[in-house]
C-alpha cells in the first residue's frame, strides 16, 4: 500500500489522484456499473460483484441498486444488511456497518471531506505538478440501526446501535445508543423505549 493511501485511511491529507487510488476507485465504479447493469432475479451474478467489492463483509441480505461507491475496499458490513436505491459510500476513510442495518432509498455514507479555505481547496502546481489537497474521517454505524429515506451520515460520525435516524436527517455528530434521530442537522430528540413497541401503539 502507498504512503499516499495509508494517510488517506488515517484522515490525513493526501492526494487523491495517485496512480493507487485512482486504479481502486477505476475498480470500484466498473464493479459498481455491472452490478447496476443486472436485475433483481440475477442473484448469482450480483453476489459475486458484491464480494469484489465489499471484501470485508458477513454476508449480505440485499442491496437493491443502483449503487455508488468510491472504493468499497474500506467499508466494513456485517450480518443482514439491507439497502433500498440509490445507496453512495464514499470511504476513503473506514466505514463500519453492524449487523442488521438497514438503509432507505438515497442515502449517502461521506467520509470525504476538503480545506475550508480555498486556497487550499482548489487545485494548484508546485514545480508544474498539479496537487489537489483531501482527507476523511471515519464512519461507524452500529448493530440494528434503521436510516431512512434521504439520510446523509458526515464524516466522523458514529451512530450508536440501536438507533433509528428519519428520513431527510444530515448526521453531523456522534449519536447515543438507541435514539431517535432527526433534522438537520440531526439531533437525538429521544431514546427509543418499550411504549415504541407496536403492541403498544394506538390504531
Amino acid at each position: 500500500m502507498e504512503e499516499n493511501t495509508k494517510r488517506m485511511l488515517a484522515g490525513l491529507p493526501f492526494q487523491p489522484d495517485s496512480d493507487e487510488l485512482s486504479k481502486m476507485r477505476l475498480t470500484a465504479h466498473n464493479l459498481c456499473h455491472n452490478y447496476n447493469q443486472t436485475t433483481e432475479d440475477q442473484e448469482e451474478e450480483r453476489i459475486n460483484i458484491l464480494n469484489q467489492l465489499f471484501p470485508h463483509h458477513e454476508g449480505f441480505s440485499f442491496i437493491q441498486g443502483p449503487l455508488h461507491v468510491d472504493y468499497g475496499l474500506f467499508t466494513h458490513i456485517g450480518k443482514n444488511f439491507y439497502a433500498n436505491f440509490n445507496l453512495t459510500i464514499l470511504d476513503g476513510c473506514p466505514i463500519t456497518i453492524g449487523d442488521n442495518v438497514m438503509i432507505g432509498p438515497n442515502v449517502s455514507l461521506i467520509t470525504a471531506t476538503h480545506p475550508l479555505q480555498y486556497q487550499q481547496r482548489n487545485p494548484h502546481q508546485i514545480d508544474g505538478k498539479t496537487y489537489v489537497y483531501e482527507y476523511g474521517k471515519p464512519i461507524t454505524i452500529g448493530n440494528n440501526c434503521w436510516l431512512g429515506a434521504n439520510v446523509t451520515v458526515c464524516p466522523g460520525v458514529k451512530i450508536g446501535d440501536g438507533c433509528v435516524v428519519g428520513a431527510g436527517a444530515v448526521v453531523t455528530s456522534d449519536m447515543p445508543d438507541n435514539s431517535l434521530i432527526l433534522g438537520v442537522p440531526a439531533k437525538a430528540v429521544r431514546q427509543i423505549t418499550d411504549n415504541d413497541h407496536l403492541d403498544n401503539m394506538p390504531y
